[in-house]
């Protein structure tokens, strides 16, 4: 048997036996409905057509109406401003259809102090026989958020405008960085009679300044002198030392070309320029090219540089060492050794940088070096320095993520003799 247990009596209040629920229940009745009137959010009940059947107090002082002008004769798209009607027609009320409950949707009201946001909840409440009654909808104030979003948008507004101008400037920077790279390096290798040259300039960042730098230029007596170097560093000091470098070398051939004076005039430039404070080194190989009947005689030297490769006419690759020469603009008076060679027809001479020697590749991200190198190149049909860079071009792009290092190269080869037949042959 079930034990029904009264509430205990309000303040102030005896409790009647007979009484007690009559005088609870209007006090619930009465905290109810100050609940329903004065709810922090808008309340309104409607007919299936939309008239509006009840309302609160909150959503009444939200529009600026009296219950009079509302219940009975306005429906809940009275209501709402224009977009907030088409909004309602197209989607609320078919979503409230097939549902019978939506919920959370934002909607702009006509307020008092003009277009209102809101969100707003409805619900189809249906009899026993499950037919639709009415509809009972909840208002939320939204101006709080909307004020948020619109922040919101203002601040992704202004973050993508200020994104824009970065990548613009960036673009413009690296715009400038490009003609500045450019500038230190030859526009054209020019045509050496009895020669063929080619070159090839890769940059691992388009944000910052290589210090790699080659030239081909001639001397007197039909000779051509040529260099390539590595300045340490990146960035506008780095430029700097390459610049100095470049016009250096080409002032100190035009004076004496022996390679050994020239690369020690460098040095002593570097070093005197920059013998206090962060030192500024390089590592160069310059060389003199004599032409000299069917092939060029070259005479190098180097300091701290890659040695340079031959590759042959045969299919073979030779590397053209100078061991000992000393990174150059380090000590006052540095060391380099000279190493001769000639070239002949079908003959192509390599200089690199070690970006391309330094590339990591593989897996194991190692070193590819220079056994690899030498490797590629006897692997490559001896066609002349144009078709050797392309095949280098190609070995750099197929590196993971290119080489870490900005890539210099410079070929020079002696075009190969045109193969004879027997109607060229000297009676």
């Amino acid at each position: 048997m079930m034990c029904r247990t009264d509430p205990a009596p309000e303040p102030g209040q005896t409790q009647n036996p007979d009484g007690a629920d009559t005088v609870v229940t209007s006090l619930l009745e009465d905290s109810a409905e100050e609940l329903y009137e004065q709810a922090p959010c808008g309340y309104l009940s409607t007919l299936m057509d939309g008239t509006i059947v009840k309302i609160n107090t909150t959503l009444l002082d939200w529009l600026g109406l009296d219950r009079s002008r509302v219940v009975g004769r306005m429906r809940f798209t009275d209501l709402l401003t224009v977009g907030g009607k088409l909004y309602h027609e197209t989607h609320f009320a078919p979503l409230l259809q097939m549902k019978g409950e939506i919920s959370g949707i934002a909607l702009d009201i006509k307020a008092a102090g003009g277009r209102m946001p809101v969100l707003v909840t409805s619900k189809v409440k249906t009899g026993k026989d499950g037919e639709p009654l009415l509809i009972r909808t909840t208002v939320f104030d939204a101006r709080d958020r909307r004020a948020y979003e619109r922040e919101l948008l203002r601040g992704r507004k202004a973050a993508e405008e200020a994104r824009r101008r970065s990548d613009a400037d960036r673009i413009r920077l690296q715009e400038a960085l490009a003609v500045l790279q450019q500038s230190l390096l030859p526009a054209e290798l020019p045509a050496v009679p009895g020669l063929e040259a080619g070159s090839y300039y890769h940059t691992a960042s388009p944000d910052l300044l290589g210090g790699d730098f080659y030239d081909l230029f001639p001397l007197r007596a039909g000779r051509w002198a040529f260099f390539l170097g590595d300045v340490c560093g990146k960035g506008p000091q780095a430029a700097t030392v390459t610049s100095l470098a470049r016009y250096t070398l080409r002032a100190a051939a035009l004076h004496d070309p022996d390679p050994i004076t020239v690369l020690t005039t460098l040095n002593t430039v570097l070093h005197e320029r920059y013998r206090t404070g962060e030192g500024r080194y390089c590592t160069a190989i310059f060389g003199v090219l004599e032409p000299a009947g069917s092939h060029v005689g070259v005479h190098l030297a180097a300091g701290g540089h890659p040695a340079a490769l031959i590759q042959r006419a045969n299919g073979s690759a030779d590397c053209l060492r100078t061991p000992g020469g000393l990174l150059i603009g380090a000590v006052p008076r540095a060391p380099f050794t000279t190493a001769r060679t000639r070239l002949r027809p079908g003959d192509t001479l390599l200089l690199y940088t070690d970006g391309l020697t330094e590339a990591r590749t593989g897996p194991g991200r190692e070193l590819y070096g220079e056994d690899a190198l030498r490797a590629f190149i006897t692997a490559q049909p001896p066609t002349g320095p144009q078709a050797l860079i392309t095949a280098l071009k190609g070995l750099l792009a197929s590196f993971d993520n290119g080489p870490d290092d900005d890539t210099a190269l410079l070929a020079l080869g002696v075009p190969a003799l045109p193969p004879t037949t027997p109607g060229d042959e000297p009676a």
